[in-house]
C-alpha cells in the first residue's frame, strides 16, 4: 500500500506523505465533481437534506482546508489553537458567508450566490498550493505542527465518500473501479472471543479525532460474532417473510419509521416477478446476493436481529474482533450500525473544529469499519462514524452475533 492509500501514513506519516496525499485526494474530489457537472441536469440537484449542491460542496471543501490552514494564525498550536483567533483575510471577501457550514443553514445553500465551477476550481487550487507551500516551509513535522493539515485531508476524503453516495442517490453512475461494491468472501461464520477487559479508543501519537482520544478499559462479554457483514441472500428472506410489514420485528423508533415511510423493501431494491433488482447508476440491474446489504438504515438492522434471534455488536465488541482477529475479520465492505450511542469517551475535551464531535452526541448510533465507497487512508479501526438512525443514503449495513 502507497502512503497516499495508507490510513497510518494518513494519520502518522511525514509532511511529504500528507502532501501526497492531500493532491491525491484532490484529484478524485476534481474527478467525481466533473462526473456531476457531465448529467444532463448539470449541477442542479433537488433541495433535500440528504444533499448539497455539488458547487457548494467544492467550495466548502476549499474554504475548509485555508480556515484551518493557511488563515489560522495558531495553526501551530494543533488542538490546542483557540477555534475563535481572528483569520486573516480570505482568497474572496464573501467566503466565510458563503461555505461556512457551521453558521450558512443547509435549506439556504441553494439560493447562496456562488462563483461559477472555473473560479471555484481556481479558488480550490490556490487554497491547496497555499497549503502544500506551508508544509514545505513554516509547518514543524510534528503531530501538533501537522494536526490541521491532517484534518482537512479527513475532511475532504470525507466529502468525497458524500459526493459518491449522493452521485448513488441522484442516479449518476461512477465508473472509477475503486468505488465498486465487491461480492463477499467466503461464508459467515463465527469469531469466539472470551470474556475479558478492552482498552476502547487511542491514547497513542498521530493524529486523532476529538470522539476517539479518552483510552479507557471496558469489560466485555464472551462473544460470538460474525467473521463478515451479512450480504443480500443473508438479509433478504426476512423481507420476503414479510419483516416490513410486521411492526412486531421492529424497535419502537423503527415502528415509527415503518409507519412514516412505509418502504417494502430496502432503499435502492425493487422485486421483479421473482427476481430482485438493484438501482445502480442509474438504472434498475439484476441483484447479485453475494454483494453486502448495504443503504440500510439503523431500523432495518436491528428489526433483521430482532427476525433472526441475533442482535448488533457494540462498537467495543466490533473494535476488539478488529483488532484481536484481523485475518478472520473482515471489514471495510460497508459502514457496520452498532449498538451503541455515540457518546464521548471519559474526559472528552473538544478539538477546535467544535461542530463535528460534541453536537451529535447522544442523537446517533455509531457506526464501524468503512465501506466501498470510502478512501483507503480513512480506514481505521478505531474510527468512529456517526449518522442519525433513519438515513438509508449511507453506504451502511451490519454484522451480528449471538444473543
Amino acid at each position: 500500500m502507497t502512503p497516499i492509500d495508507d490510513p497510518y501514513a494518513a494519520r502518522h506519516g511525514s509532511a511529504a506523505d500528507l502532501a501526497a496525499g492531500l493532491q491525491a485526494s484532490r484529484r478524485d474530489t476534481l474527478a467525481t465533481f466533473a462526473a456531476f457537472e457531465s448529467r444532463p441536469e448539470g449541477l442542479q440537484v433537488p433541495q433535500h437534506p440528504a444533499l448539497n449542491p455539488p458547487l457548494w460542496e467544492l467550495g466548502h471543501i476549499g474554504w475548509f482546508q485555508a480556515w484551518w490552514t493557511g488563515r489560522n494564525a495558531q495553526r501551530q498550536f494543533g488542538p490546542q489553537a483557540d477555534p475563535n483567533v481572528p483569520r486573516r483575510a480570505g482568497t474572496r471577501a464573501d467566503e466565510d458567508a458563503l461555505y461556512d457550514s457551521s453558521h450558512v443553514p443547509h435549506a439556504t445553500r441553494w439560493q447562496l450566490p456562488l462563483p461559477d465551477a472555473a473560479q471555484t476550481r481556481a479558488d480550490l487550487a490556490a487554497r491547496l498550493e497555499e497549503c502544500l507551500a506551508l508544509l514545505r516551509t513554516d509547518t514543524a513535522g510534528d503531530d501538533t505542527g501537522l494536526y490541521f493539515h491532517r484534518l482537512a485531508l479527513a475532511h475532504e476524503d470525507m466529502h468525497h465518500e458524500a459526493a459518491l453516495y449522493m452521485a448513488q442517490s441522484l442516479g449518476l453512475a461512477i465508473d472509477d473501479p475503486r468505488w465498486q461494491a465487491a461480492p463477499a468472501a467466503g461464508p459467515r461464520q463465527a469469531i469466539g472471543l472470551d470474556a475479558g477487559p478492552w482498552a476502547l479508543g487511542w491514547s497513542g501519537p498521530g493524529f486523532a479525532f476529538d470522539n476517539e482520544l479518552g483510552a479507557h478499559t471496558v469489560p466485555l462479554p464472551a462473544t460470538q460474532i460474525d467473521s463478515r457483514v451479512l450480504t443480500w441472500g443473508e438479509y433478504l428472506p426476512f423481507v420476503e417473510a414479510g419483516g416490513y410489514t410486521q411492526p412486531a420485528w421492529w424497535a419502537d423508533e423503527g415502528a415509527a419509521w415503518l409507519a412514516a415511510e412505509r418502504p417494502a423493501a430496502p432503499r435502492y431494491l425493487r422485486k421483479a416477478g421473482a427476481a430482485w433488482m438493484h438501482w445502480r447508476h442509474g438504472r434498475w440491474q439484476p441483484l447479485d446476493g453475494h454483494l453486502p446489504a448495504c443503504h440500510l438504515t439503523a431500523h432495518e438492522a436491528l428489526a433483521w436481529c430482532r427476525w433472526a434471534g441475533r442482535r448488533l455488536p457494540t462498537e467495543a465488541e466490533w473494535e476488539r474482533a478488529a483488532l484481536q482477529q484481523p485475518a478472520a475479520f473482515t471489514w471495510g465492505a460497508v459502514w457496520e450500525w452498532t449498538a451503541s450511542p455515540f457518546q464521548p469517551y471519559p474526559g472528552f475535551a473538544p478539538h477546535p473544529y467544535r461542530d463535528y464531535s460534541a453536537p451529535w452526541f447522544g442523537s446517533r448510533p455509531v457506526l464501524r469499519g468503512a465501506s466501498f465507497l470510502t478512501q483507503p487512508r480513512m480506514r481505521h479501526p478505531r474510527y468512529r462514524n456517526f449518522f442519525p438512525a433513519h438515513r438509508n443514503d449511507v453506504p451502511a449495513g451490519f454484522r451480528s452475533c449471538a444473543v
